[in-house]
């Protein structure tokens, strides 16, 4: 049986490692889930069949309620909303990782009244610290991105001194635990210390870089549950958890770069501030130049290149796929298209991947910042739909903008830019964009859905 166990384990890391391999791209990404999907499967399998403690019933019907749900949130969850969910769960992933290790830790020490050895003790110790972050943080990313919690940094004075000392504390009740594990109350206040190092680290984030902290969060989820695994002594835990706590800091890493910030700035927080003394919020208001529909479509017609930048707009408007019949109208019309993906664009990494993939648009036509930002003053037409803070000229202009040195796509080079906007309300960062009150830029406001569908009228009567 044990043999049989850890076959079960070895195949679950091996469909892990591939589904993770497929994920990378969108042809495959669909089939790299359901591999993993059946590794999970294999490694709750195998799992199951060693516990002792409850019955299989038991186990069966948690499984069932935890499906269930799953799948309920799945199938109702908004795309708009996708963000929001992964914060979640990332969060609960932690929460799980923390009471899992300080169970074992109890069961162990009070009620078996056994002697830890010392690597467990410490594996339990980084599973609390680690998982309590993360629950923590994630809540308040989640309340962020839900609006519950202003976007904006929340900072007070001596902020980054208290964090530290917290780390501090949490280390040395660490320390203390290990070198009395007959006393629970250590692992309990590590476990309290380190929900609210959560709740501080994140509060300080501004909204513009919420896409970062989803990633590194994401990453501490899968440290922590590692850290379960050396406490459980489970392989297949420690390879999931050790798979996704180092694709999150990759990921992370091409997060920051992206935004031109450290990883250790994201690590201690408070980042997203302005750097300068000036309130960009509070500036002059912008004069914009109005464009209609029938103009609009009149000046698609005229061109011959086309790039369209996607943003959290879309995602709202559900405009993916009236943005998709718009570029296969363009493109009968012998007319260059394609989509400029900032790495950050959306609440999440790859969010507009992922809405574009939704709405059946090729791979091949979605190009990276990096790859495109250089053929913008070569382009007829520049259409952005959503997107704000991902094309504000003010992050390479303005040293007292929040946003300033993070990369943004050169829109503002193009012959002409069509923004399509509800309104001209501010993006995530809360500044105003200067990009809208260029001369070569128009503003196409309403409903993104409901523009672009008439936009794609007029144009087949042209």
């Amino acid at each position: 049986m044990d043999i049989f166990i850890q076959i079960a384990y070895l195949a679950a890391s091996i469909l892990f490692i591939i589904g993770i391999k497929m994920l990378g791209r969108t042809s495959t990404a669909r089939k790299g889930n359901f591999l993993s999907s059946i590794g999970m499967f294999l490694a709750i399998f195998a799992t199951v069949i060693q516990v002792e403690a409850i019955t299989l019933v038991d186990i069966l019907i948690c499984v069932v309620i935890g499906s269930t749900l799953g799948l309920i949130i799945a199938y109702k969850v908004q795309m708009t909303k996708v963000p929001e969910m992964v914060a979640l769960f990332n969060g609960f992933g932690g929460l799980a990782s923390l009471a899992v290790a300080l169970a074992d830790f109890w069961l162990n020490t009070q009620e078996k009244g056994l002697q830890v050895d010392q690597i467990t003790g410490i594996s339990v110790a980084i599973s609390i610290l680690i998982g309590g972050v993360t629950f923590t943080g994630s809540l308040i990313a989640y309340l962020k991105l839900n609006g519950k919690v202003s976007g904006k940094a929340i900072t007070f004075t001596g902020q980054h001194l208290i964090n530290l000392i917290l780390l501090i504390a949490a280390v040395a009740v660490s320390i203390f635990a290990l070198t009395d594990f007959a006393n629970p109350n250590f692992m309990i206040a590590l476990a309290i210390l380190s929900l609210a190092i959560g709740v501080l680290v994140v509060i300080p984030i501004g909204g513009a870089d919420m896409p970062v902290v989803i990633s590194l969060l994401n990453s501490y989820s899968g440290m922590a549950a590692c850290a379960t695994g050396f406490v459980l002594n489970n392989n297949v835990l420690i390879v999931a958890g050790a798979l996704v706590g180092a694709s999150g800091i990759i990921l992370t890493q091409i997060m920051c770069k992206a935004m031109n910030r450290s990883l250790i700035n994201v690590l201690l927080g408070g980042f997203g501030q302005t750097s300068g003394g000036g309130n960009q919020a509070d500036g002059p208001e912008i004069a914009v130049k109005e464009v209609g529909v029938e103009e609009a479509a009149q000046i698609f017609d005229s061109v011959s290149s086309l790039i369209i930048v996607p943003g959290y707009g879309m995602a709202v408007a559900q405009a993916q796929h009236a943005i998709r019949e718009l570029s296969e109208l363009c493109e009968k019309r012998n007319i260059n298209v394609r989509f400029a993906i900032h790495p950050v664009a959306g609440r999440m990494p790859g969010h507009m991947n992922v809405l574009l993939a939704e709405a059946n648009i090729s791979y091949d036509k979605l190009i990276e910042m990096d790859e495109i930002n250089d053929d913008f003053a070569n382009t007829d037409l520049v259409f952005v739909v959503g997107a704000n803070d991902v094309v504000n000229p003010a992050a390479k202009t303005n040293p007292d903008s929040p946003i300033f040195g993070m990369p943004v796509l050169n829109v503002e080079k193009a012959q002409t830019v069509i923004v399509s906007k509800r309104s001209m309300g501010k993006g995530y960062a809360g500044i105003e964009n200067e990009l809208f009150g260029a001369d070569n830029c128009l503003m196409l406001f309403g409903d993104a859905k409901q523009t672009i569908t008439k936009l794609v009228g007029e144009l087949k009567e042209l």
